[in-house]
């Protein structure tokens, strides 16, 4: 048996930190889980001016360690893993790692919305064919094969290592003149991996699966390079509810459907934050919207009429 929670927060951004301090002070034991600490939209914003509170401005990145610091000293248990799939029907919810499994009365989701619809050439049509959105998922079958990495983020360098654990080689490419993590990053000084900086993907090329990609660099040549499998990890803005697999019910545009209160289609389960919010993008909606769920989680757990206003002692 896995481990039993109060609450499972799944995304570890503004929405699924707040929502983490509202449920740990209510004396719920709650759990975070999130894949990365530096992918979501906060941390990829360069300069943070509009947030209560704030007497000069921060970057996102500075911003969110600020709030998962504060979570933390809440007693907040955090796992950076990446959620595969879920069972939300049952009174006990289950939530599904590459890792592991975990338990909970209560699920808040809190993912965001850089998700992406394929836009490439041959994306849509190889998905699942050589075209993957999670290495971790995904690279056992393509050991001692060659693979490529789209995206310049610290997932996708991330990703990139995991790899070498089962490829040839990895090709990690982008766009942009820099990736970004530090110059010490042993990203640089894996044998198996060879940086393409100053490239853009054209196309993904196959008959049954992937067989090949074409690139064009900065001056518009173009190359080909064969290879099996093509990991992307482009940023774009769709709601990230890949792992649900249509449990719960979504907008027409794929964000999850949620209630004043945060509730979704499925009792004890809660959406927040970009996830939620199609029209509405900012980092103070996103901690109100977690700090609601959390609040609504608690009402649910505990089988309360109303909403606890406040926590003192």
């Amino acid at each position: 048996m896995s481990e039993l929670f109060d609450v499972i927060i799944i995304g570890g951004g503004p929405a699924g930190l707040t929502a983490g301090i509202y449920s740990a002070r209510a004396n719920l034991k709650t759990l975070i889980i999130d894949k990365s600490k530096t992918t979501g939209a906060l941390a990829h914003a360069s300069l943070i001016e509009n947030y209560p509170g704030l007497e000069k401005p921060l970057s996102g990145m500075e911003l969110l360690q600020r709030m998962h610091t504060q979570t933390l000293s809440f007693g907040v248990q955090y796992r950076e893993e990446q959620v595969i799939g879920v069972n939300l029907i049952s009174e006990t919810k289950e939530i599904i790692t590459m890792q592991s499994s975990y338990s909970g009365k209560a699920v808040i989701i809190a993912t965001g919305a850089m998700g992406r619809k394929p836009s490439i050439k041959g994306e849509g049509e190889f998905l699942g064919r050589g075209v993957s959105y999670c290495a971790v998922c995904d690279a056992p079958f393509f050991r001692g094969k060659k693979v490529a990495v789209l995206g310049d983020s610290e997932e996708a360098v991330k990703e990139a290592l995991y790899l070498t654990e089962f490829v040839d080689i990895c090709y990690l490419i982008t766009p942009s003149t820099s990736l970004k993590v530090d110059s010490g990053h042993p990203i640089y000084s894996n044998e198996k991996i060879q940086i393409l900086k100053g490239h853009s993907i054209k196309e993904i090329s196959g008959t049954d699966s992937v067989t090949g990609i074409v690139l064009k660099d900065r001056d518009g040549n173009e190359k080909i390079i064969d290879l099996s499998g093509v990991f992307v990890y482009i940023a774009g803005s769709q709601p990230v509810i890949d792992f649900l697999a249509e449990a719960l019910k979504v907008d027409e545009r794929g964000f999850i459907v949620a209630d004043e209160f945060m509730q979704t289609s499925i009792q004890g389960v809660f959406a927040a934050g970009d996830v939620a919010s199609p029209h509405v993008r900012q980092v103070v909606v996103a901690c109100a919207q977690g700090a609601i769920a959390a609040l609504s989680a608690e009402k649910h757990i505990r089988g309360r009429k109303n909403i606890k206003s406040d926590w003192h002692g």
